[in-house]
């Protein structure tokens, strides 16, 4: 299996191809749905989260349910893209209208602006965004139709963040517990409830200090 995404985080939506995917495989538009839904939630996240109501299109490989062993074709639309039309059309002339030229520290804005030579770096912000997920969001929904066709289910749940781990006896005893408690929460976290709120508070105080987390996941 091989997948191509393309567009912009402000452009008209999201493109994406894969290729060498089996024919007879079952898969569904509320299938992608659920696991694009599942990308914008999560305790702290940006608003761009809460503007996007993303909804895949299927247009090309997958007929009546299922795939045709064709390359599938799928489509996620940009709601914010109204709201860009002039500084993001595709023909035309360019104005500085939203023109991006200070390259953000640890970002792909400087290596693109060598690379490319370019004079405007919203052409490398673009596409180096976290927008872009969505689309590796919806190939993997697909990849796991593919296993689910053959009784294999993944999922995962947080077991670190910032530094506040959960202690493997406090989780859920088998995966199906695990798996329902860890969805049921905004932080995917199968840890108790004291816990998810120690770590809700500590999300909050670094987000104050204009700072970030990390952590850590199990994938099951």
């Amino acid at each position: 299996m091989r997948f191509l995404t393309a567009g912009e985080s402000h452009g008209e939506g999201l493109t994406i191809l894969i290729d060498h995917f089996p024919a007879g495989v079952p898969v569904t538009g509320d299938g992608v749905n659920r696991d694009l839904a599942r990308r914008q939630q999560g305790y702290g996240r940006g608003g761009r989260m809460q503007l996007e109501k993303d909804q895949v299109r299927f247009v090309g490989g997958v007929r009546f349910g299922k795939t045709t062993g064709a390359p599938l074709a799928l489509f996620i639309a940009n709601r914010d893209h109204a709201n860009w039309l002039d500084v993001m059309a595709p023909e035309g002339e360019p104005t500085d209208a939203k023109r991006f030229v200070r390259p953000r520290p640890g970002h792909a804005d400087l290596a693109a602006f060598y690379k490319y030579d370019l004079s405007d770096l919203r052409d490398a912000l673009e596409r180096a965004s976290a927008r872009e997920t969505a689309a590796r969001v919806a190939a993997g929904a697909i990849a796991k139709a593919l296993l689910e066709a053959v009784g294999i289910r993944v999922f995962s749940h947080v077991t670190k963040l910032g530094g506040i781990a959960v202690a493997p006896e406090d989780l859920p005893a088998d995966w199906d517990a695990l798996q329902a408690r860890a969805e049921a929460n905004d932080l995917r976290c199968g840890g108790p409830d004291a816990l998810l709120a120690a770590i809700r508070a500590h999300i909050d105080a670094t987000r104050k200090d204009g700072s970030t987390l990390g952590g850590e996941i199990e994938v099951v």
